[in-house]
């Protein structure tokens, strides 16, 4: 029984040296799928970071967007009002015929800021190109026309101040426009990136929970068979101690048997030797 349970505390230490083995490795590998979700994690939180500053930096241009384009409608409204007051002068004293050129100057706008805002076919944009091109002459016409006036020519000198004026700030809008896009295009990028870097690492957090998971219930198994070797142990000890206490009691009788075999002899009148002796002494018959 003791060889029997010798045995299986062996195999039992060789199945818990495997399983320690397979712990080690998948917690090797749970460590591993962890650094890499932090890496990531931390990219993320890197990307998402810099997409904060894109948008900031977008936020404030067009903010200079909003003011400039306030500045640039108070300038043409000023200039409309000059117009408006041209166009009542003219009528007034009935020089010259058709659209006024403040009806000129806003169609022109109208269609200016279509050409730059609507995605146009190649024969729609050309068409409108032509139709600007044959505003703009008109109304330089209307204006040379009125121009041979002078008090006229002088309020279309304001008119023309003020639109100058407005076409800087203009200028402006369309400048700090195009640095509004190309910020919020890189925050949207960033953002974009943020999410595929953030769904690589919630990959790598699910591998990093089965491969924990798979850690666990190795190490699991191997306290499970730690505590029956320990259990063995304690049976085979106990086993060893009997049988040692067996053999101590048997070695005792059989040491007695032969103590009295020797003081047999010794009152028969045999000759003892010093080790008969030393027996006798033991034994306590002398």
């Amino acid at each position: 029984m003791l060889k029997e349970l010798q045995d299986k505390k062996q195999n039992y230490l060789k199945d818990a040296e495997e399983f320690k083995k397979n712990r080690n490795e998948w917690n090797s590998k749970a460590s591993a799928f962890s650094k890499r979700r932090d890496e990531l994690n931390k990219q993320t939180k890197e990307l998402i970071d810099k997409a904060q500053e894109y948008r900031t930096k977008r936020d404030e241009f067009n903010n200079q967007v909003s003011e400039n384009k306030e500045k640039r409608n108070e300038l043409n409204e000023k200039a409309n009002e000059v117009y408006a007051r041209v166009d009542s002068l003219r009528k007034k004293d009935n020089i010259g015929s058709g659209r006024s050129l403040n009806e000129l100057r806003k169609e022109i706008d109208h269609l200016e800021f279509k050409q730059q805002t609507e995605v146009l076919t190649t024969e729609k944009e050309r068409a409108l190109v032509d139709k600007i091109s044959e505003l703009k002459e008109e109304f330089k016409k209307k204006k040379e026309q009125l121009e041979q006036n002078q008090e006229l020519k002088s309020f279309l000198g304001d008119a023309q101040g003020l639109r100058d004026e407005a076409s800087e700030f203009h200028k402006k809008v369309k400048e700090y426009a195009d640095l509004a896009q190309e910020y919020h295009d890189k925050m949207i990028e960033c953002f974009r990136d943020a999410d595929k870097v953030r769904a690589e690492a919630d990959a790598q957090h699910k591998e990093f929970v089965k491969a924990q998971e798979a850690a666990d219930e190795y190490h699991k198994q191997f306290l499970k068979l730690q505590k029956e070797i320990r259990d063995f142990d304690k049976v085979i000890v106990g086993l060893k101690k009997k049988a040692k206490t067996e053999k101590e009691s048997k070695d005792k009788v059989e040491y007695k048997k032969q103590a009295e075999d020797v003081f047999a002899q010794f009152k028969a009148g045999e000759k003892l030797n010093t080790e008969d002796l030393l027996l006798l002494q033991r034994s306590g018959f002398l």
